[in-house]
């Protein structure tokens, strides 16, 4: 047992005693966060403009501030890119996390020196809290991989400028520095296939006992081990690989295929971090619901999800949110962040303490006919065909074909890349449909009336994403083939491969 195995346990005991304090006391966290972010962004331009110093309540908050996404917040963020100062948080940031947006280019998110510990505590405590709750920590003693962005940063008016996982890179702490792979140099490639295959060549020999990274970027990190080793089993390459952590999407889609790679099931931790902040992690293997993180930074709204696009929606504080409800997450952060609309999705599980899962983006579905079909729905209703079947699902994407060519009826179209071929697609199509019935009752209702026709499945040729995804440009990192468009856009291209 190594010094790092031993000194981790009474670490793991004193951190999660923290834990507990504000999990049992969350509406007081929440609170508290509050007022420490009026107070500390009310001199700010941001904080004059919407009169912060008068601010003493949720609801003052909220005739103030209005919600709104990037755009909506952009004027003051080109203010703050451009190097001015006090204008969403006091002073200037410490970073700003580099991503790409759909309407506005390129997306610079500011990251202050208050918010980006916040970020690597957060990581630190998902892994100290399985600890402490398994009791297993020889995975420290060997070499930890995070497939990530590069490294490399820019400036921009003095401020760096990168990726959140590259900017993470540089702030891992010391004591697990010597561990971690791939090395810089690696690490700082551009392109991913030529990363990959040169953090296959740095690792296929090293103790590898920790792996972090989007699902479907490890399964072609997986892909290319076993090639390199003539077929091997990843728990035969890496004999003491014990502890998979994830996030960025769904695991599920990818589960049975990652798992077929590794030869066998082992822990994983799933983790919700976002440029904007560290949202939620896994604090229990018999729970697949992410602990929702009340006390770092971070005042949480929510906005029912089907009111989002009201003109008025409703919005909710942790207090008053509903179990089994979906919501549309709106953060404000120590990052000066204000009312802003993150994208994703989200229902609670629990309140005590609060846990939720994430059920897509909001922007993300299909109601070219009323249905409102949201990507938990059609993950859900696949995997359960899937898991019944024995049939693997490499990734998939759905989208709607309003206006068939040869004058049917229209219909939900998924793409899908499979890993092992049903027997029968007919069948397998039917029974999908069927679940996803099930799930949505007003596609149900479609499907009775005769105004949709059941799902058409059209099967994709092996690596056809990535062949996508390359062809974008978008092939590895952070990026993600979304599960739902409500356009053909994505369609469209994918239609070349099938």
């Amino acid at each position: 047992m190594g010094l790092k195995e031993i000194l981790s346990k009474p670490f793991a005991t004193w951190v999660v005693k923290g834990i507990n304090k504000w999990k049992n006391n969350p509406l007081i966290a929440q609170q508290e966060t509050f007022n420490s972010l009026i107070k500390s962004a009310k001199d700010t331009v941001f904080g004059k403009d919407h009169h912060f110093s008068e601010i003493k309540s949720y609801t003052d908050f909220k005739g103030n501030v209005p919600i709104c996404d990037y755009e909506g917040l952009k004027p003051y963020i080109d203010r703050v890119v451009e190097g001015e100062p006090d204008i969403l948080w006091k002073g200037k940031p410490k970073y700003f996390a580099k991503t790409s947006g759909t309407t506005s280019g390129v997306k610079y998110i500011p990251i202050s020196k208050e918010s980006m510990p916040e970020h690597i505590k957060a990581a630190r405590n998902a892994l100290l809290t399985y600890i402490y709750e398994t009791g297993k920590a020889d995975f420290v003693n060997g070499k930890m991989i995070f497939l990530q962005g590069s490294p490399v940063m820019s400036k921009r008016k003095g401020i760096n400028v990168g990726r959140l996982s590259g900017i993470v890179a540089h702030l891992v702490p010391a004591y697990l520095q010597k561990n971690r792979l791939p090395s810089y140099a690696t690490n700082c490639i551009e392109d991913w296939e030529t990363k990959v295959d040169a953090i296959v060549e740095e690792t296929i020999d090293q103790n590898m006992t920790l792996i972090s990274g989007i699902p479907p970027w490890v399964q072609m990190y997986f892909d290319k081990l076993m090639e390199r080793s003539n077929g091997q089993k990843i728990k035969t390459i890496f004999k003491n690989f014990s502890l998979f952590v994830y996030g960025g999407v769904n695991f599920e889609p990818y589960r049975a295929k990652i798992e077929a790679s590794i030869g066998k099931k082992i822990d994983s931790i799933e983790t919700y971090p976002a440029s904007e902040g560290f949202i939620a992690y896994q604090d229990k293997q018999d729970d697949k619901s992410l602990l929702l993180l009340v006390n770092a930074g971070i005042f949480y709204e929510f906005i029912p999800a089907d009111e989002y696009y009201n003109e008025k929606p409703t919005r909710l504080s942790l207090a008053e949110v509903q179990l089994e409800r979906n919501y549309a997450l709106i953060l404000n952060t120590n990052a000066g962040l204000w009312g802003y609309s993150i994208g994703d999705t989200v229902k609670f599980v629990s309140k005590n303490p609060y846990k939720i899962l994430v059920t897509g983006r909001i922007k993300h579905f299909i109601s070219a006919f009323g249905e409102h079909v949201i990507g938990e729905e059609v993950e859900q209703a696949l995997l359960s065909v899937a898991n019944e079947e024995g049939v693997e699902i490499t990734e998939f994407t759905v989208a709607p074909q309003v206006n068939p060519p040869h004058g049917e009826l229209p219909f939900h179209e998924w793409f899908i890349e499979f890993s092992s071929l049903p027997q029968d697609i007919n069948a397998f199509s039917k029974k999908v449909d069927v679940a996803l019935q099930n799930k949505n009752i007003y596609y149900y209702d479609l499907i009775e009336g005769k105004i949709l026709q059941p799902l058409i499945i059209r099967t994709l040729p092996k690596d056809a994403f990535v062949n996508y995804m390359r062809a974008e440009g978008k092939l590895g990192g952070q990026n993600k083939v979304p599960r739902l468009s409500n356009d053909r856009k994505l369609a469209t291209r994918l239609e070349k491969y099938i």
